[in-house]
């Protein structure tokens, strides 16, 4: 199986404008789309609610509320996403209307969803999906906010407090399930920040001990380094945001990663850059970058890394 894993995907604000005056497949480069669809099943992070529905939630603190039209499934349809996980600090930025319009779009396209759901019980269901001949569960995860966790009877998202230590809920839907492979897809972490917290990196060796084959985390807008078994940090994907000068989160990386039977054996990850609302191929500089920069990360986890073909490729096992 080749897994296609994309970070941060927000299709609301700016994003959300643009398309509502272009087609959908107009804001990313047929390039990168060719760079996913050269993968089994593509896995992304939606950090925006789809709806026309709801009303910002009401924290004074919040800053940011996400949400997109539903013409943004054309384009998740575009790219051909398979799931999606929606256990983020933004999938309730328009209340629980919103969550279940964008369940119910995102069901309506054939796209599978985790991390958020209409009671505790949905949100932490794995999606069982089949591709190269494996059975891949995905379960999705967010230490963060705890205002949003579902609840028995309360729609909302996998809440889980990685801070201390990987909640028994996680392990327990990775053992319960039929499946040949599992993934976890953790939300943790602040924003903007070059490399895994200690408690990311706690986590994620707890997840690996709960029998979890590949952890995909996201968060930090930020790209991290790898590890076996381990992407830290997928950084961003798709968004509006505003560029930091020195962490650059408008340059990125789609990630391929290679599974058998006996998981994750190879990753290739193909430099991005992240315009404002559209996103093409790194080249030049940019990409130059971006390869500087992860194999700087990786070497801190000590990971080697190799450059073929103008991709960065790592030997997971």
């Amino acid at each position: 199986m080749r897994l296609c894993l994309a970070g941060e995907t927000m299709l609301g604000r700016e994003v959300a404008k643009a398309l509502a005056h272009a087609r959908p497949d107009s804001l990313v480069a047929p390039e990168v789309v060719e760079v996913a669809r050269e993968a089994d099943l593509l896995v992304l992070n939606l950090e925006c609610c789809i709806s026309e529905r709801g009303s910002p939630w009401p924290d004074p603190h919040k800053a940011f509320f996400f949400r997109a039209p539903p013409s943004a499934v054309e384009l998740l349809v575009h790219l051909g996403a398979g799931c999606v996980t929606l256990a983020n600090n933004h999938a309730l930025d328009f209340g629980r209307e919103a969550l279940a319009d964008t369940l119910a779009y995102l069901s309506a396209a054939g796209i599978s969803t985790v991390g958020a759901g209409a009671d505790a019980d949905e949100a932490r269901r794995p999606a069982v999906l089949t591709a190269g001949g494996l059975r891949l569960a995905i379960v999705g995860a967010s230490d963060h906010p705890a205002a949003f966790a579902a609840g028995r009877k309360r729609p909302g998202i996998a809440h889980a407090g990685l801070e201390a230590g990987v909640p028994r809920w996680v392990a327990e839907a990775v053992r319960g399930v039929d499946a040949d492979l599992a993934v976890v897809t953790p939300h943790w972490g602040p924003n903007m920040v070059p490399e895994p917290r200690p408690y990311v990196r706690a986590a994620a060796g707890e997840l690996l001990a709960a029998g979890v084959d590949l952890v995909a985390g996201h968060s930090a807008h930020v790209f991290h380094g790898v590890s076996p078994g381990i992407l830290y940090d997928l950084g961003g994907f798709l968004d509006d945001y505003a560029v930091n000068p020195v962490l650059r989160n408008d340059l990125g990386l789609l990630f391929l990663v290679d599974l058998d039977a006996d998981g994750p054996f190879r990753l290739e990850a193909v430099p991005v850059e992240l315009e404002f609302c559209f996103t093409r191929l790194a080249e030049g500089g940019e990409a130059d970058w971006i390869r500087r920069r992860f194999h700087a990360a990786c070497a801190a986890l000590g990971t080697e890394v190799e450059e073929k073909a103008g991709r960065l490729v790592v030997d997971l096992r």
